[in-house]
């Protein structure tokens, strides 16, 4: 996205809302990224998190397959995020379908590499010719966890438990495999209770779902920070698929939005970064302060959003950045 457009988008956000930007600057912002396929994916994860490292996230994340079933590429991608510098990176770890004493080893392996959060899931059951795979009943390993709450338990349980940050996911529109609203909440309590550190939302579209949901984990007794986790779309078709299956309600005012802009990609990234700056604001003028950015490996979105909020890079690290983002598809 061109310096043209990220101003034009400033601009409306400020017309919009009737705030000036930048809107705060005391914004704290975190990363995901995926680990990559290819090389060339390597290649696209590593420009990717080097073209968002110099707007000083509190940390990066790397997701994980369930039951391992990526933990190798994890792994590789989480060694090349780590050789940037100041960077902290945290690895996600999911118990489904695994034994403890994998996910112990795998907690080791993170431990060596020098990573200090872990982001814990339970995940989805890995499925294998309509099966699950390895005796395990609804993704539960015999000598498992059941689900993520366990798994933070098992984390704290070990002797540098400490020295260990601990995520865990929420969900404001209702886990889809959750049997209600308050078993989700009572899940997601549990969570916090067994030694997480915070929680890391689902992505949403609509700011005011978030808010409700924070007035009733706060209502709960849910005390820990809880992270709006916010997604910039990259593609309305996807992230219309994508969201069916998580249970995230796509308004119709956003389908208004991006239709017909299919070839027309700098006009449909001007409307992403606006939609996901102006969902931002939202809660900022809530008091949110901490945003979670799920980033598809594509950083411009997520950098020009940042921008739009007052978020700026690094002035040592400003060059690199544009060189960096420049080459990213």
């Amino acid at each position: 996205m061109t310096d043209r457009l990220i101003d034009e988008a400033a601009e409306r956000l400020e017309r919009r809302t009737g705030a000036a930007t930048p809107i705060t600057t005391d914004l704290r912002v975190s990363f995901e990224f995926f680990p990559p396929v290819t090389a060339a994916g390597s290649k696209t994860l590593e420009a990717s998190a080097a073209a968002l490292a110099p707007f000083d996230p509190t940390f990066v994340s790397v997701t994980y397959g369930a039951g391992g079933t990526s933990q190798d590429k994890t792994f590789d991608a989480l060694d090349r995020l780590s050789t940037i510098p100041n960077l902290p990176v945290a690895g996600h770890l999911t118990c489904v379908s695994a034994c403890r004493d994998t996910i112990g080893s795998v907690i080791d392996s993170y431990r060596e590499k020098g990573l200090k959060h872990i982001v814990a899931l339970r995940g989805d059951a890995p499925v294998v010719d309509g099966a699950e795979t390895d005796g395990c009943i609804d993704g539960v390993h015999p000598n498992g966890y059941r689900d993520a709450a366990e798994l933070v338990a098992g984390i704290r349980s070990r002797a540098d438990s400490d020295e260990i940050e601990i995520s865990v996911g929420a969900y404001p529109e209702v886990h889809p495999k959750a049997t209600s609203a308050k078993a989700d909440m009572d899940n997601l309590k549990r969570k916090i209770d067994a030694g997480a550190d915070r929680a890391i939302t689902q992505f949403f579209f609509d700011a005011d779902v978030f808010l409700r949901f924070l007035d009733d984990a706060r209502a709960a007794g849910i005390t820990a920070p809880i992270v709006p986790g916010i997604m910039p779309v990259t593609n309305f078709a996807g992230i219309c698929r994508f969201s069916a299956r998580c249970g995230t309600d796509v308004p119709e005012w956003m389908h208004g939005l991006f239709e017909g802009l299919d070839d027309a990609p700098e006009i449909r990234e001007l409307v992403a970064a606006t939609v996901a700056a102006e969902q931002c604001k939202r809660l900022v003028e809530h008091g949110v302060r901490d945003f979670h950015f799920y980033t598809m490996n594509k950083p411009n979105l997520t950098a020009a959003t940042c921008r739009i909020l007052g978020i700026a890079p690094t002035p040592t690290a400003a060059a690199a950045t544009t060189s960096k983002t420049a080459k990213v598809s």
